[in-house]
Parts: structure tokens; sequence; C-alpha cells
């Protein structure tokens, strides 16, 4: 089973590679609770379990063409670890259409059993 730490630096890893759908099926649990600062129709705050996390995920990746993706972290402490995102994107959909913007986040996740059981982010949305 994999350490926290473990766990943080290889999601970083992943994450920063663009692969977020393969950080998903390899560290999340299949009951993960995912909290979101700000959510977007038809968008869940706080969707739980897996496919609806990979389901987020993907709405995410379609409405948005990311142009640059910089990873940070992680910072461990016991069973959770953060991590920043600093994306530069391009909405393709929504109030946001067509214009290209900068999005920092952290992001706290809490692991149990080597698995990612919860994830919670933080940010302000540009505008």
């Amino acid at each position: 089973m994999k350490s926290t730490l473990e766990v943080g630096k290889e999601l970083v890893d992943l994450t920063g590679q663009g692969r977020w759908l393969e950080a998903i099926n390899a560290f999340y649990s299949p009951d993960i609770v995912s909290v979101e600062a700000v959510v977007m129709p038809p968008g869940r705050p706080c969707p739980q379990g897996i496919a609806a996390v990979r389901e987020k995920t993907v709405r995410f990746l379609q409405d948005h063409d990311i142009h640059h993706c910089a990873v940070t972290g992680p910072w461990p402490h016991g069973d959770r670890f953060i991590v920043v995102f600093k994306l530069n994107l391009t909405a393709k959909n929504g109030p946001m259409a067509g214009k290209r913007f900068d999005l920092e986040e952290a992001a706290l996740y809490t692991v149990k059993g080597g698995k990612i059981v919860k994830e919670e982010f933080f940010y302000n949305m540009p505008g």
C-alpha cells in the first residue's frame, strides 16, 4: 500500500502531464467524495463515487482548452496532502466561452488505505 506522500507525488506527476483520468483510475477510492468551491451547471457541489468524479473531470476537460498546467506539491500532513494547480485555459462553453484565463487552485486530498477518499478544491473564479 502506498503512503500518503507516495500517492501525492504520483498524483502530481500524472496531473502535471495532463493524465487526469489515469490519476483518478490509479489513486481514487471507489467511494471518493469531491468538494468543489464553485459548482458550474450541471454539476453537483459534492459528487460522490468514482464514476461521478470521472464524469466531472471529463466534462471539465471537454469544456476547456488547457494551454498550460503547472502542478506543485505535494505538501503532506498526516493522511492528507495539498497540491496547487495553475492552469491557463480557454473556456469552450458558458459565460466564459472563448475567453482565455488563468485559474489557480489548491486541492486538499485525504488518503485512506493508499487511495484518495476525499478531494477539496479552493479557488476564486475569474471575472
